[in-house]
């Protein structure tokens, strides 16, 4: 391929946006039309996330919660993409899309024995149609074609959306994932949530494709990407592909390109991002805040306030506290526990184990 057919190639991805920095909409056309009430709700869910953020980094330091990957700056990538999700659509989540578990059904307090490593925190409700969030990067994409294979087989009018980060679209995991997909033409959404440093290693450097949503074209299905600091232009993407995906079109590569930012540090495990991110890029990245533009907007059209947000920040604090008192009140994860729940029949030389900490966890 000439580098003229590669360049008019890589052209046809024009990054999706509806509303700017200042909350003013700039592409009226694909304004998606959402009630007055549900503009609201989706804010509400922002705002309370990112106050959930902000305690659970707190918690963290604390040694009252584990492992935790931050999600400002994230908020419209995570929160108005599931918001297109159906009740009855799966969700397959990496570490940090603990958001999308909880207001697709998953109970807070076991979002947070989750990150303590509790076993309970791993016992998703039978009518919350999730999968546990995926460690292993990019795993959940090849899970996410087979789930999707088993709803198109069995006839459902359901969709499996999964998200990964830019560090995952290196991972051979993601390829076969899409290309199943794409071959079985299954009702999928790949959401790529591009921060452009994946843990530390800039975007640049991981791959030579102009953007990571042209990579959908390999597997043959439709790729977008979008602003992901702009909820209603992520929400018009997610809301199409699932359209796509229903009626039978395929499988979407949604890339929230590069205007996806993460604030924080990778995880809570010992990242720093001020070795690989220039202070100036932050602030650059922090007048862009979804929720800043989301908030401008409402407040234009007499939906928002700053008794409003108040109000959903009090809801918010209380939520976590009754939370993290329910998951302290569960009894501490034992031995024998992990032993138990690790087959459905131990074989013999765990069952001598089980017995040997039964009886040493009962004295």
């Amino acid at each position: 391929m000439t580098t003229k057919k590669l360049n008019q190639i890589e052209d046809q991805f024009k990054t999706l946006q509806i509303l700017n920095e200042n909350g003013e909409v700039v592409n009226e056309a694909l304004l998606p039309q959402l009630s007055d009430e549900k503009l609201k709700e989706l804010m509400r869910r922002m705002v309370y996330t990112r106050i959930w953020d902000q305690r659970a980094l707190s918690l963290n330091r604390q040694g009252r919660l584990g492992f935790y990957a931050p999600v400002a700056g994230q908020e419209a990538s995570m929160l108005a993409s599931e918001f297109a999700m159906d009740k009855e659509d799966w969700l397959l989540p990496s570490y940090r899309d603990i958001p999308q578990m909880v207001w697709h059904g998953f109970p807070l307090y076991k979002a947070f024995l989750y990150s303590r490593g509790h076993f309970q925190g791993g016992q998703i409700p039978e009518d919350v149609h999730a999968v546990m969030p995926q460690i292993i990067i990019a795993a959940q994409c090849t899970q996410t074609a087979g789930v999707a294979l088993g709803l198109k087989k069995r006839g459902k009018k359901n969709v499996a959306f999964t998200y990964f980060g830019d560090g995952a679209t290196s991972q051979g995991d993601f390829y076969e994932g899409l290309n199943f997909a794409g071959i079985f033409n299954v009702p999928a959404v790949f959401i790529n949530q591009n921060n452009r440093f994946a843990i530390s290693v800039p975007v640049e450097k991981q791959t030579a494709s102009k953007t990571l949503a042209q990579k959908a074209i390999a597997a043959g299905i439709t790729g977008v990407q979008v602003d992901g600091m702009d909820p209603l232009a992520v929400y018009a993407a997610a809301d199409e592909a699932r359209k796509r995906a229903v009626n039978g079109e395929g499988p979407t590569l949604i890339e929230t390109l590069t205007l996806t930012y993460r604030y924080g540090p990778h995880t809570t495990a010992g990242d720093d991002p001020t070795r690989y991110r220039s202070e100036h890029l932050t602030d650059e990245w922090e007048k862009r805040d979804p929720l800043i533009r989301f908030r401008k907007y409402l407040e234009g059209k007499g939906l928002w306030s700053k008794e409003a947000e108040d109000q959903v920040t009090l809801e918010a604090k209380e939520d976590i506290k009754k939370a993290l008192k329910e998951a302290d009140n569960i009894p501490k994860q034992k031995v024998s526990d992990l032993i138990v729940n690790m087959f459905e029949t131990l074989p013999r030389p765990l069952q001598e184990q089980l017995a040997i900490y039964r009886e040493k966890e009962t004295k």
